[in-house]
């Protein structure tokens, strides 16, 4: 695909703006002050507004299309669009913290980001009130301090007792690993291991807040680095277990562009995953609520009905 959803994304907020006056415009010269076509702004015009049941979406915006002129009203997108000293300072809190959760190749995006928020901040006017929030800045966690001794489990084929904090959790568990391997994938660590159910484990270095050397000895298994690492990336499983999730045309042009896989033809897309484990799959289908659709294993859709009756008894 040429064209992604951040492209549409910027189209739309650069006429938005522009439009939003309740005039007719040509249809032509929207499109050039968008850099795109006629045809394509018809297209994003008309994915804007087949959006109006998604939670989120402003149901004040009213576009009117016609053969050659378009108008629009809402109350909204008003230019000058202003944020708040504490809204700016909240938005850099939150960019700072998705870049800890977030693997360093992704770091540029979000850096490129938080800068040219703090300029926007560092340029608004003195105002003794926030005159002190001008940067927030937190500490990296401390990954490469365990490396030397998860190196020392890995060579001497002994366990460690972790004070790990997985992805969403606010409070670190303890975790008993036999750590097999060292890897680097995505300019990540990751300590991969295998489960009493042998299946693959891995643990991101810097989520691990402490690391304990116990005199536990076990068996190394060679081969388990090159099994947990695929197109340099690192995978939690290498299960054969696979579910098939179909995407409604709404949402799946974003699953498409992260996956880097084509469309169907009406716009919606079927896609198979492995499934590492079930809790695992039953998240991943319900974040999209009706717009995705678990296909198969059919024991699998079992699972996720049980959870939706527990849900709705709830």
């Amino acid at each position: 695909m040429t064209d992604t959803a951040a492209q549409q994304l910027r189209r739309l907020l650069t006429v938005i703006p522009q439009i939003a006056d309740d005039e007719d415009h040509p249809i032509a010269d929207v499109a050039a002050a968008a850099g795109t076509t006629p045809t394509q702004m018809m297209r994003d015009l008309n994915a804007m507004t087949q959006r109006h049941d998604v939670a989120g979406f402003v149901d004040s915006v009213q576009i009117m299309v016609g053969p050659e002129m378009v108008s629009m009203f809402t109350s909204e997108f008003h230019r000058p669009m202003r944020l708040t000293m504490p809204e700016l300072c909240a938005l850099e809190l939150g960019l700072t913290m998705l870049r800890l959760e977030r693997a360093p190749a992704e770091h540029g995006a979000i850096d490129r980001a938080v800068a040219r928020l703090r300029e926007a901040i560092t340029q608004l006017p003195a105002n003794e009130r926030y005159e002190s929030l001008r940067h927030a800045s937190l500490a990296e966690f401390a990954q490469r301090e365990h490396l030397p001794t998860i190196r020392v489990a890995v060579r001497e084929q002994r366990a460690v007792r972790l004070q790990y904090r997985g992805s969403g959790a606010t409070e670190s568990s303890t975790r008993l690993v036999r750590p097999h391997a060292l890897v680097y994938a995505e300019q990540m660590w990751y300590i991969v291991s295998l489960g009493d159910d042998d299946q693959l484990r891995h643990y991101r270095l810097d989520r691990v807040e402490h690391v304990e050397l116990l005199d536990e000895h076990f068996e190394k298994d060679e081969a388990v680095a090159q099994r947990v690492l695929r197109n340099g990336r690192a995978f939690a499983s290498d299960t054969t277990r696979r579910m098939t999730v179909w995407y409604s045309p709404r949402i799946a042009r974003w699953v498409a562009e992260r996956e880097g896989v084509p469309l169907s033809p009406d716009g919606s897309l079927t896609l198979e995953h492995p499934v590492a484990d079930d809790g695992w799959a039953v998240r991943h289908v319900l974040q999209y609520g009706p717009e995705a659709e678990l296909l198969a294993p059919e024991a699998l859709r079992r699972v996720v009905m049980e959870r939706l009756e527990a849900m709705a008894a709830v």
